[in-house]
């Protein structure tokens, strides 16, 4: 599934393509892909709501877009341009048996792909968007958010672990498994550690990590195992160019050398740096069988 920063690289994206252009039609080919009777009208504004794209339009009417885990949205006119989940589609003929959605414009299509039919488009009135029960229950963001308004949050939680607490849309909205990861590496905390141990200074360093990882991401274009940006190959480089432990077990830590480590943390796979990531000693919940040694040597 796309992480925060994939669906921020197809918004703005996107605007290059159907900003200001008029929905002529909405042909829909599947009943369970979009929620609501289609409309039409000019897009005048395309926001993000976490995971969710937000098409305005000058009728008083929105569109909500969700990806899901193998959504595409692809735009076909005098140029394509292609995101989400990557495959032949993005320069295939279209529409094709995964097409569920084709918008039609002025100058061109856009098209909603979803092989699984996880994903979605609903009609919403753009007044009540924020009152939508998907978009509602979405914490704030990383930039949006204040360190003791994380840790307060932490400590309603403070004895489940840090990254299971952090994955949590409701709590803070936008980290996937991988922002969560970096994050943690950053901030230099084991992923296992229970919120409740998490000070206040550590808290602000958690949000500042994971504010600079997802920035250094959105700029990349995102991570390549997510996102291809465009139909010409182009792509987001975040996992090679800044990913410090994700997707990199027995690799040297870019910190002090010693070898990533992965386990399950939450049921996900989770990539740390034993040393510089030690679980405290009065924590209680423990690493399974393949997790990384808890020796508390090393800068916390």
């Amino acid at each position: 599934m796309p992480e925060l920063p994939e669906v921020e690289t197809i918004r703005r994206g996107l605007k290059n393509f159907i900003l200001r252009k008029k929905i002529c039609k909405i042909e829909v080919l599947c009943d369970k892909s979009f929620i609501g009777a289609p409309p039409k009208g000019i897009v005048i504004r395309i926001r993000r709501f976490g995971k969710a794209l937000i098409l305005d339009l000058d009728n008083g009417k929105s569109l909500m877009i969700h990806l899901r885990m193998t959504g595409q949205l692809i735009y076909d006119g005098k140029e394509r341009y292609a995101a989400g989940h990557p495959s032949e589609n993005f320069t295939a003929n279209l529409p094709n048996r995964q097409t569920r959605v084709i918008i039609y414009f002025d100058d061109g299509k856009l098209y909603f792909n979803d092989q699984r039919k996880f994903g979605f488009i609903k009609v919403i009135e753009t007044p009540e968007v924020e009152n939508d029960s998907f978009i509602k229950k979405l914490a704030k963001e990383p930039w949006q958010m204040q360190a003791e308004e994380l840790y307060e949050k932490l400590q309603r939680h403070k004895n489940s672990c840090i990254k299971a607490v952090i994955l949590d849309q409701s709590i803070i909205c936008g980290l996937g498994n991988i922002y969560a990861d970096e994050s943690l590496f950053m901030a230099k905390i084991h992923p296992l550690t229970k919120s409740g141990l998490i000070t206040p200074a550590e808290a602000e360093k958690i949000l500042l990590s994971a504010r600079e990882v997802m920035e250094a991401s959105i700029n990349s274009g995102g991570s390549t195992m997510a996102t291809y940006v465009r139909a010409d190959g182009t792509k987001g480089d975040y996992l090679e160019k800044f990913a410090q432990v994700f997707r990199r077990e027995g690799q040297p830590c870019p910190r002090c050398g010693h070898k990533i480590t992965k386990i399950k943390v939450a049921g996900r796979g989770t990539h740390l740096c034993p040393r510089c990531q030690t679980i405290p000693k009065d924590n209680v919940i423990h690493a399974q069988k393949n997790s990384a040694p808890t020796s508390r040597k090393g800068t916390k």
